[in-house]
């Protein structure tokens, strides 16, 4: 959507609007940016939204559109292919970044040609890239704080192969051209199934062998739990030794500081409690803070 507003003068020409993967356009709380779009759209427009399931986000799309939608909804349950490799790692969380550099190293052994992690947040997803560049590792990072050409300019350098490894939150993912990788690695676990299918979705493409491997810390339980009964698959145990695991750990601690204090100097922090505020500010003004507090409640209930 901030996309479309740049280029929102060309919109008196469009018959059509076409959304895929209407269902997450929401997740990311572009309702007011969407809001300003469809007014400028012609009235004549034809809309199309595509999706795999009708989400409370999607209703409200629906309504934003004004004019009666074309709504596909193709559901046909969260499923994984047999040439894909699930395993996961049982964790503290105060160990997941040296796993997670340990995993790095071995990508050669492993025959991994490419890589991406996912988290889910833009703050670790910036953090990660800060501590992994201290640690001298070719990365690029894919977050919603980042302006579309930084994005654009990440994927080209992983695309293109200058970096092996891709960092990524859901949402800044959503709808880029992300070639299939060997390996997916879940660095936080997704709160749904779906995010989980979508995710690991990136390897094991056109009957080719994939790898994805999910850090678990003892939060993630019932997610990985959850997301083995959806999927109908259990996962396997990714073998490591613990004490080649572990030996770097000081180093690795020290480069986390370092990142930590490059992010206070490069004004993230700032930066993320400014955009918090700025949302906050724009659903209070919309009414709508209370709509998704509700929301959440509803969400917690049916776990």
């Amino acid at each position: 959507p901030n996309s479309a507003l740049i280029v929102i003068g060309y919109f008196i020409f469009f018959q059509f609007l076409v959304l895929d993967e209407a269902d997450r356009v929401l997740d990311a709380g572009f309702e007011e940016e969407l809001r300003v779009v469809f007014q400028c759209l012609p009235k004549s427009r034809q809309t199309l939204l595509f999706s795999a399931t009708m989400t409370s986000d999607l209703q409200t799309l629906i309504e934003l559109s004004a004019n009666k939608a074309y709504f596909y909804e193709a559901y046909e349950g969260f499923k994984t292919v047999d040439t894909l490799k699930q395993e996961y790692v049982f964790i503290s969380q105060n160990v997941k970044d040296v796993y997670l550099v340990h995993i790095l190293s071995k990508l050669e052994d492993m025959g991994v040609r490419s890589a991406i992690i996912f988290v889910s947040t833009c703050r670790s997803c910036h953090l990660l890239s800060l501590l992994l560049e201290e640690l001298d590792q070719r990365v690029s990072a894919l977050h919603s704080f980042k302006a579309q050409s930084l994005r654009l300019a990440a994927l080209h350098r992983f695309k293109s192969g200058q970096v092996p490894v891709l960092l990524a939150t859901d949402v800044a993912s959503r709808g880029l051209d992300i070639p299939t990788v060997d390996l997916v690695i879940n660095y936080d676990i997704p709160r749904y199934p779906r995010d989980y299918v979508h995710r690991v979705g990136r390897t094991a493409r056109a009957g080719r062998g994939g790898l994805a491997i999910s850090l678990v810390t003892q939060n993630d339980v019932k997610l990985i739990h959850k997301i083995e009964d959806v999927v109908g698959k259990q996962m396997e145990k990714f073998e490591c030794k613990e004490d080649e695991v572990l030996a770097d750990i000081t180093k690795i601690y020290k480069a986390r500081r370092v990142a930590a204090m490059k992010m206070v100097d490069d004004g993230f922090e700032e930066k993320e409690k400014e955009r918090k505020k700025q949302t906050l500010n724009t659903l209070a003004e919309k009414g709508l803070l209370k709509k998704r507090s509700r929301k959440r409640r509803r969400e917690k209930s049916a776990k």
